[in-house]
């Protein structure tokens, strides 16, 4: 249960072997955009919610899953009625629903980039930019040895700061300076001074960028680039929302939250001295998958 998304993964697991994905379903919910001025998740988010939780429950019992792994991210983390929404859901549903904290995300997500890239990558530095959130994790092992979770995702910038459409100078100068800020003011210690050998980025929002940036500049596809990077931003800041849906690589739904992601990543690859990212399939679900096997292999 994302920010953006309430996402089922169907995979065919057992320890020792490749999470291997059978099945999908996708709700684009947006949960940041039911929030009410109190930080409350409004009553028509719960009923979305509710429903979407219905249907990919339904999906998964078509597929005889043995086993429901349910976690939230974010938007349910963050707001004050998160735990009311969550006991809420568990007793309609009779599922062990469980919020993971901004630590335990981007632990998982580093766990999954270290099992798909392997010990030959060596350090790695793994950011991951969600609807509510930017996770940052450095390490050799496949624990991070450094981890930190910023309120600054895409949807919630976006929510947050940007206005009009096309969005106004004023408001994309502002979410500039607040992510900046945030970044600056949060990033120190060892993820300041990585020392990685690998810069590792996952997430719909890189994803995204780094097709745009080989559309425009043809600079691979599989990495994003800074310099790529900061000329898309530029691009894209005279775009309406239905240019930007245009876009080749680009869902309607992600459109309208697609500057605010890439100011994000400008801003944390430029704190961090940052010239290329690897983009890496693996994340936050098959990171839960891993850890799950993990703990049964035992």
């Amino acid at each position: 249960m994302g920010s953006n998304t309430i996402h089922l993964q169907v995979v065919d697991a057992h320890p020792g072997a490749r999470p291997t994905p059978a099945s999908s379903q996708k709700f684009e919910l947006r949960l940041t955009e039911y929030l009410d001025i109190n930080n409350h998740i409004t009553e028509e988010g719960f009923d979305l919610l509710n429903h979407a939780i219905t249907e990919v429950l339904k999906h998964a019992e078509e597929f005889q899953c043995e086993e429901i792994l349910a976690f939230a991210t974010s938007a349910i983390r963050e707001a004050d009625n998160g735990n009311d929404i969550i006991k809420k859901l568990q007793e309609i549903h009779e599922i062990e629903l469980q919020i993971l904290s901004g630590d335990e995300e981007a632990q998982l997500t580093f766990l999954a980039v270290r099992r798909w890239l392997g010990w030959s990558s060596g350090r790695l530095l793994v950011l991951d930019i969600g609807g509510g959130s930017l996770e940052m994790a450095v390490g050799n092992d496949e624990s991070a040895s450094a981890t930190l979770s910023l309120p600054i995702g895409a949807a919630r910038m976006t929510r947050e700061h940007l206005n009009g459409d096309p969005y106004t100078s004023k408001s994309i100068k502002n979410l500039s300076q607040f992510v900046r800020e945030a970044i600056s003011n949060n990033v120190s210690g060892e993820l300041l001074n990585h020392e990685a050998d690998h810069y590792v980025a996952t997430s719909k929002t890189f994803r995204t960028l780094a097709r745009l940036t080989d559309h425009w500049y043809k600079d691979g596809g599989k990495t994003l680039e800074y310099s790529a990077l900061v000329a898309a931003i530029e691009k894209l800041k005279g775009l309406s929302n239905s240019q930007r849906a245009a876009l080749p690589g680009v869902s309607a739904s992600r459109a309208k939250q697609l500057l605010a992601g890439a100011i994000v990543a400008e801003s944390v690859m430029k704190h961090l001295k940052i010239d290329e990212v690897e983009i890496c399939p693996w994340a936050l679900r098959e990171g839960i998958v891993l850890k799950w096997l993990d703990w049964m292999g035992k």
